[in-house]
């Protein structure tokens, strides 16, 4: 697939990964309906991109909700006349150990909390990668591509017991995916990035964030057009099918 003939969905482009990979879409010429609950940021981004050679289209969606996926998906298919490309960004961090003994009690981690994690960052991608799969047959659609965004954590880490879970099931559905809709002419691919220099790192501190560099064979964050570059790659490359590429300055090696 060339870039500049991508008519792609993006989900939880109002800031971070998404944002950067909206921008750069349209940055390369293509046509963009980029969705979040983030209204504000979704304001940002189309002001942003405003004069690139492609278009970015926003509406608001809550990938969470089933019949506002369906909604937002009807309604790309509707302003792209066509999507050829579905790049499932959405996600959400709410860190917790499984249990904690604090001063005599023990803290458990919430059932809601470690739901809403499973529901944005792996019902969400089900949902929209399904949506959006059913559009592309009904259409007849070929030469398309679905990009889920893992991470470095689906191998577990601590503090992390439902994130890393939500994205070991994006990898596990990610080669599924790619058995069951390559015969449709879809391939289905992942990146897994380590630690990128996102919005989602404000809420560590400047200690915890240097301890974590630490980690990283080289010993920076990574930064989102990196990431992008890996998109670029599997989106460009037609014979990428099933696999999850790493981008995580070394920090699995």
């Amino acid at each position: 697939m060339e870039i500049r003939n991508a008519r792609a969905v993006v989900t939880g482009a109002a800031s971070g990964l998404g944002y950067t990979f909206a921008l750069e879409l349209a940055r390369e010429g293509a046509a963009v309906v980029a969705g979040d609950i983030d209204e504000e940021g979704l304001a940002r981004l189309a002001a942003e991109g405003a004069g690139l050679p492609g278009r970015i289209s926003t509406a608001r969606v809550d990938v969470a909700d089933e019949a506002s996926v369906r909604e937002f998906v009807e309604g790309a298919f509707g302003t792209l006349g066509m999507v050829n490309a579905l790049v499932n960004n959405a996600g959400v961090l709410l860190d917790g150990l499984l249990v904690k003994r604090e001063a005599g009690w023990v803290r458990k981690l919430p059932t809601a909390q470690w739901q809403r994690v499973l529901d944005v960052n792996l019902t969400g991608s089900f949902l929209a990668a399904r949506e959006v799969a059913a559009g592309m047959l009904e259409r007849r659609l070929r030469n398309c591509v679905i990009v889920n965004i893992s991470s470095l954590v689906r191998g577990g880490n601590e503090g992390q017991s439902a994130y890393a879970a939500s994205k070991a099931g994006l990898d596990a559905v990610t080669r599924t995916w790619a058995a069951e809709l390559a015969p449709y002419g879809i391939r289905v691919g992942a990146i897994a990035p380590g630690l990128v220099d996102t919005p989602i790192l404000q809420h560590v501190s400047d200690e915890a964030k240097e301890a974590l560099i630490q980690r990283i064979p080289l010993r920076r964050l990574g930064t989102t057009r990196e990431i992008w570059l890996a998109l670029r790659f599997i989106m460009e490359c037609d014979f990428f099918n099933g696999k999850v590429i790493e981008v995580d300055g070394g920090a699995v090696v």
